[in-house]
């Protein structure tokens, strides 16, 4: 088991930036990948990024486009999503997930969830 904590969600302005934690907890090993995903209202759960446990290699959607970057601490506890230059169209609610292979297409393990509001 896996789990996985959200954190750093909130209310900001359109240009800020945001750092988002996923505490990492459970029986992980190198061979996972971490992501990041998002769920806009309204609309589908959407990947924004991933990481390979073992040797940080990052995967990012094509609308990253620079301004997210995805990266852990060196004690493999937390994993992390910057975001800069906030847009109100990022406004969703960020997940990170965990499973054995990348793509992440089904992963079996999820966070809860943090809310990201980008107000204009």
């Amino acid at each position: 088991q896996v789990q996985l904590a959200e954190s750093g969600g909130g209310l900001v302005q359109a240009g800020d930036s945001l750092k988002l934690s996923c505490a990492v907890s459970g029986r992980t090993s190198s061979n996972y990948f971490m992501g990041w995903f998002r769920q806009p209202p309204g609309k589908e759960r959407e990947f924004v990024a991933a990481l390979s446990w073992k040797d940080s290699t990052r995967y990012y959607a094509a609308f990253v486009k620079g301004r997210f970057t995805i990266y852990r601490d060196s004690a493999k506890t937390t994993m992390y999503l910057q975001i800069k230059a906030l847009k109100p169209e990022d406004t969703a609610v960020y997940s990170c997930a965990a499973d054995v292979r990348y793509p992440l297409l089904a992963p079996p393990y999820w966070g809860k969830g943090t809310q990201v509001t980008v107000s204009s």
